[in-house]
């Protein structure tokens, strides 16, 4: 059995954990900002006309 990790013991520890993973992985964060982004465009705004665009533009990248 593999053991937990353990919390922080405060706030302030916890938060500088996280503000060194943001700025460790500035890139990585970007791109599922990005992708969660164009996922709710396409679910929830995206049009007829929108989606047979994307269509084509995702075409021609997989080409």
């Amino acid at each position: 059995m593999t053991e937990k990790r353990k919390g922080y013991a405060t706030q302030e520890g916890q938060a500088e954990a996280n503000k060194r993973y943001r700025d460790k992985n500035k890139e990585h964060r970007n791109y599922l900002s990005s992708r969660s982004a164009a996922r709710s465009f396409i679910n929830n705004k995206a049009t007829i006309d929108d989606l047979t665009e994307l269509e084509s533009l995702i075409q021609k990248r997989k080409d």
